[in-house]
Parts: structure tokens; C-alpha cells; sequence
């Protein structure tokens, strides 16, 4: 009966797969036309396309000369605008430079789906007129986004709190990082917001509020050690960075040297974003195998989706001291049978000083045998050879770090786990 009922549902897939690729061929030839047109000309260097005409509601202007110029264009099956049902994260790849004097490949992301950027307007012209529609230009100059315009002095805690994951608990220490490292501006250095243009205040606000990638990448950018994409710029609602590789998922099934030193940068991550002479702790609330990507020459992991950060001031909780500040917190297990769970807080990342979030997201989502992504199982460190698996350590390393058993158990794992894929990282180097 159950082999019946299998061969059943692989017919069905067959018929379903030949189905859309019968009608994936008849748009092609429908529209052949239009895809030749596509293909021959350049929309990254065209305004409706950037969504230009959108601003100030949008990310930024700052490398709209480099775009309209024509400098980017969009690689391949890019240029074609029937695969964009596929797209859903709106993430292109392109070419930057001419390819005479050698491109370079960037990340092109609208930060956003097309109903997430259509909500953006929705809420923008409800928070303005209370309607669903308007004139959105007129719009955004009636909404909290322009009322910090004029005189305003300082980006304050109180104006921005809970606007998005990166402000969930601002300090003044980090607004004014995040306003003097501003990307969007000529003027960037100084933390007075009154420095900034009011296009470019309201740019900044929007951003923070709505998708606030570009601020976290700008604000602890990757050339001073952070673990995260180079910003590069923006046009409209259209921002560029570095491209840095394949996606960490591609490597699941690599060869066990590699996988091992890929888990030992990970845990690294997590200790650096957690314990920084900054003091600043960043909490990932969203791990998962697509959320990073590995360089080709250095082999170097870095963090390619940075939208769900929680931004942690230690100075100001030591300052504030509010109430079991220094009790150690260690995140709940939880095994919810799907891709990429987390259990956590936002009260409590905000309002303690050792956290063990960062390695128990690390553990659970990528590591451990509890990890699972695509149908596939086991974690990055799945079947290792018969001697590192008779030994035991590993396993049970990862186990406490992911489930812990003892109390403040995954702290103590997290560091031995460090300490042993560094180990086993030299052994086979």
C-alpha cells in the first residue's frame, strides 16, 4: 500500500514539474519579444526601476551617479523580468565597472519583497493620512520620519525605541554611531543629526524603521573586523554590497576538513558579536544556513543577512543596573521540528550582561545534530570520521551547547567547543 501510494505522489511530482515547465516555455515564447528587449537594455540605470521616484522613503541616494551612469548591470537570467516570480527576496547579482578595465560582482537588494515594500507605502500614507493610499511624497513629510527634521539636535533613544530589531534598546552611544558612520550622506562623522540634509534624515529614519541591514553593516562594517558584507551604497530602494560568495548551505556536504573549519569560524562569530572591547553585544535573532556565505579565496565566513540584529549596550545595563543585570541568562532550548527555530527574549537580550544567545543560535541552527535545512539533517558537523565519532567529545560538546544539561552548561561548552574545532582545525591543515 505504501509503495502504491509513493509511486502515486512521483507521478504527480512529474506532472507537476512538466506542467510548469510547459508553461514556463509558453511564456518564453509569448514573450520573446519583450525578453530580448530586456535582455538588451540596462534597467539598473533606469529611475522607475531603483524605485527612485520613491524618495525620500527609500534607502538612499548615494550611488544613483554609479547606477544611472550604467556601471552596474545585472548578470544573466537577472536582465529578465518573468523569473522575478521566483525572486521573492528581490536579490540580484551584478557586474560593477567596465568589464574592460575588470567588473567586479556586487549584491543588488531591494530589502524587501514587493508586497513588504508595498506595505512600507501603505503604512507610511496610513501614518500620514490614515487612507492606504496618497501621494507618497507629500506623505512622508507628515509622519514621525520628518518631524525630527529642522533643529533637532541628537537621535535619542526615546524617539526610536522599538522601531525595529537594531533599536529595540538603543543607547545614545549607539544612535550617534549609527548617525556619524551614515553612509547616505557626504557629511558623515559627525553624530549631530541636525548635520544631515532633511532627505537624508528622513532616509536614515525610514531605514531604521523599516529594514535596518544597510545602518548594521555601516555601523560595524566589515573593515574594521566585523563579521558582515561591505556596504557599498544606495539608489533609491536599491542598495549594493559586496558579494562574498557561496551561500553557507552550499557547503553542507563538503569535505570534512572544510565543514570543520567553517564551524570553528562560526563559534568565533558568536564569541566576537557577544564579548567586543566595543561592548556592544549584537544578538542574531535569525540563524540559518542562507544568512551566510563564504569567501572563495579565504575560505572566510561572513554574515550576509543582518536585518534581524539586536543591538545590546553592556555599558548603559552596568550603568542602569536593572533588575538581575548580572545574573547570566542562558537561552531555552527549542525543538519545534522546523528550519531555523529560536527561542529567546528581547527584554532579557536587552537587559543582561552575559548572554549566551549567539552560541546557543550558532549550536541549535547550524551546528548540531538538532540543525536542519532543506530537507537535509545532522548540522554542518554531520558524520565525522569514525575516530573523532568513537571519542564522543564532539558530539557531546555540541549537544550541551545546543540542549545544555547542566546549569550555565553552554557557556562552558561553547568555550570547549571553540577550543576543540581550533584543535581539530590545525590537526588537519
Amino acid at each position: 500500500m505504501l509503495r502504491l501510494v509513493s509511486l502515486k505522489l512521483g507521478r504527480l511530482y512529474r506532472y507537476v514539474k512538466l506542467a510548469v515547465l510547459g508553461s514556463l516555455a509558453a511564456a518564453l515564447v509569448l514573450n520573446t519579444h519583450s525578453l530580448l528587449a530586456s535582455l538588451q537594455r540596462n534597467e539598473l540605470s533606469e529611475r522607475r526601476f531603483l524605485q527612485l521616484n520613491k524618495c525620500p522613503a527609500c534607502w538612499g541616494t548615494s550611488w544613483c551617479r554609479k547606477f544611472l551612469n550604467g556601471q552596474l548591470r545585472l548578470e544573466s537570467w537577472g536582465r529578465l523580468r518573468l523569473f522575478d516570480f521566483f525572486n521573492v527576496k528581490n536579490v540580484y547579482f551584478a557586474r560593477y565597472g567596465e568589464p574592460r578595465e575588470g567588473s567586479r560582482r556586487v549584491v543588488l537588494k531591494r530589502l524587501g519583497s514587493a508586497q513588504e515594500l508595498a506595505d512600507i507605502d501603505t503604512k507610511i500614507c496610513r501614518r500620514a493620512t490614515g487612507r492606504g493610499r496618497c501621494d507618497l511624497l507629500q506623505a512622508v513629510h507628515a509622519t514621525e520620519f520628518a518631524s525630527l527634521n529642522g533643529d533637532v539636535r541628537l537621535l535619542t533613544p526615546d524617539a526610536v525605541e522599538g522601531w525595529s530589531d537594531l533599536v529595540h534598546c538603543p543607547s545614545q552611544r549607539l544612535l550617534d554611531r549609527l548617525v556619524r558612520r551614515y553612509a547616505e550622506t557626504k557629511d558623515s562623522g559627525s553624530f549631530l543629526l541636525r548635520n544631515l540634509k532633511d532627505s537624508e534624515r528622513m532616509q536614515l529614519l525610514i531605514t531604521l524603521a523599516f529594514n535596518p541591514e544597510p545602518l548594521v553593516l555601516q555601523s560595524f562594517p566589515s573593515d574594521e573586523g566585523w563579521p558582515f558584507a561591505k556596504y557599498l551604497g544606495a539608489c533609491g530602494r536599491m542598495v549594493a554590497v559586496n558579494y562574498v560568495g557561496e551561500e553557507l548551505w552550499s557547503y553542507f556536504n563538503a569535505p570534512w576538513e572544510k565543514r570543520v573549519d567553517l564551524a570553528w569560524q562560526l563559534m568565533e562569530i558568536a564569541e566576537q558579536l557577544t564579548n567586543n572591547d566595543f561592548e556592544f553585544a549584537l544578538y542574531l535573532l535569525d540563524v540559518s544556513f542562507d544568512n551566510f556565505a563564504v569567501g572563495p579565496r579565504d575560505g572566510k565566513v561572513i554574515i550576509v543577512d543582518a536585518e534581524n540584529v539586536l543591538v545590546a549596550d553592556k555599558r548603559l545595563i552596568r550603568q542602569n543596573k536593572p533588575e538581575n543585570w548580572d545574573v547570566w541568562y542562558e537561552s531555552k532550548f527549542d525543538d519545534c521540528d522546523k528550519e531555523a527555530c529560536l527561542s529567546f527574549s528581547k527584554e532579557i537580550l536587552c537587559a543582561r550582561v552575559t548572554v549566551d544567545h549567539n552560541y546557543y543560535a550558532i549550536c541549535q541552527n547550524l551546528l548540531s545534530r538538532h540543525a536542519t535545512w532543506r530537507g537535509t539533517s545532522g548540522g554542518l558537523l554531520h558524520d565525522p570520521p569514525a575516530e573523532i565519532a568513537k571519542d564522543g567529545r564532539l558530539e557531546a560538546l555540541l549537544d550541551e551547547c545546543a540542549n545544555p544539561k547542566k546549569r550555565y552548561g553552554r557557556f562552558q561548552a561553547a568555550k570547549e567547543l571553540r577550543e576543540y574545532l581550533a584543535q581539530l582545525s590545525n590537526n588537519v591543515r
